[in-house]
């Protein structure tokens, strides 16, 4: 059986090769180079380190024809059973770390620990598949793989959550000065969000996706440091 470390060599393999929101990968060609999104990166991983079909709409598909998705990965690590705390994720090589899609357009986020408090992933348009940092990022779950055997001998890390506010859809909406100003930014390069009222909706979050793809960054559809600072914010 294969285990955490053996998914992470085969990962490794493919860092510096393109990232492309919506590529589909075949699960069962052992020779693809992508291109790659988040999701199809982490499915695609897994059915080759395991033989089954993980994160995907349908994972009863066949393996040349199913999609992932980031929102398929969020509810199969619900459903699995075996969830984990992102502190236990940073130090254990293979796990799976998740950010959910937000309630309206936003598209998440997949990738795999390397069990030294960082990450392989297929990160966006600019910088493709990279090795990456777990602190100081926002994620919803984290998940072992069944399938893989784990080194339960390491010690639970310590997680640090992102030191800045992270602005995205909400219910109830998040408001607020900055949400204005944010609203602002995104009109006056183009992408406009409705209206500058200072309530973070679709339309903001819209707005906001359209610039991260313009841009190159993670499409997630949240204004965090790197899409704030990239708005000048």
């Amino acid at each position: 059986m294969a285990n955490g470390e053996d998914l992470i060599a085969l990962a490794h393999k493919h860092l510096g090769e393109k990232y492309v929101l919506g590529a589909f990968a075949p699960k069962d060609n052992a020779h693809w180079l992508g291109p790659w999104d988040c999701a199809e990166f982490a499915s695609w991983l897994t059915f080759q380190s395991t033989g089954m079909l993980l994160g995907c709409t349908d994972n009863s598909d066949p393996p040349n024809l199913a999609n992932a998705y980031s929102g398929s990965w969020a509810r199969d690590a619900v459903q699995s059973g075996k969830l984990i705390s992102i502190g236990e994720a940073k130090n254990m090589a293979g796990s799976v770390l998740i950010r959910k899609p937000s309630q309206g357009r936003g598209m998440g986020h997949v990738a795999i620990s390397n069990g030294d408090s960082t990450t392989v992933e297929a990160h966006s348009t600019a910088r493709g598949v990279i090795r990456d940092q777990i602190d100081q990022r926002r994620w919803d779950f984290a998940m072992l793989l069944p399938g893989l055997t784990y080194n339960f001998d390491v010690a639970e890390g310590n997680y640090t959550p992102p030191a800045k506010s992270i602005y995205r859809l909400t219910n109830p909406m998040m408001t607020g000065e900055i949400i204005k100003r944010l609203q602002v930014a995104l009109a006056s390069k183009g992408f406009h969000p409705g209206s500058e009222d200072g309530k973070f909706g679709p339309h903001t979050e819209a707005a906001i996706i359209a610039f991260q793809l313009s841009a190159g960054l993670v499409p997630d559809g949240e204004a965090g440091a790197i899409t704030m600072a990239a708005l000048g914010l």
